[in-house]
């Protein structure tokens, strides 16, 4: 009977968390040529009440794959200039009130066809009137497109 009532609340922590922070993740332009630049989109939504730290690190990175270049193999808050805002008396919470941006090129070598990028981002909750704070990562997925043509630059 314990251990019922041991994994019940197990249960519950675990879905009272879910849903703290989502992402909304696209790639603009939608449809690249080879070596074409473009950028991911991340908004970023949080569960009222809860706050996300930027300490320790916020962090976004991205599964290896052989279509898309990016310049670093992973973004922290302040890589991308994410605001922090006192929230009280020396607590600081990230406010992602804009959508985040992360450049990339088209590798020279990309195949045509359409394509699926996946990420994950490390963050660090908490909620002060529930009284508790975790580390914990949600996963994002974004489809393109490729066309075998190159950029050519007319300038």
């Amino acid at each position: 009977m314990a251990l019922a009532a041991l994994a019940a609340g197990a249960l519950l922590w675990t879905q009272s968390r879910d849903g703290l922070l989502r992402v909304e993740s696209s790639i603009r332009p939608l449809r690249l040529a080879r070596g074409e630049a473009g950028r991911v989109v991340l908004k970023i939504k949080i569960k009222p009440g809860v706050t996300i730290s930027p300490q320790p690190s916020f962090i976004i990175e991205f599964v290896a794959n052989d279509e898309l270049v990016f310049p670093k193999p992973f973004y922290t808050a302040s890589d991308l200039n994410v605001e922090v805002q006192e929230i009280e008396k020396g607590r600081e919470a990230l406010n992602f009130g804009k959508p985040l941006e992360i450049p990339f090129t088209v590798h020279l070598k990309a195949p045509r066809g359409v394509h699926v990028l996946e990420g994950r981002v490390k963050y660090f909750a908490a909620s002060k009137s529930e009284g508790w704070c975790l580390k914990n990562t949600e996963r994002f997925t974004a489809t393109f497109s490729t066309r075998t043509a190159p950029v050519i630059d007319l300038n």
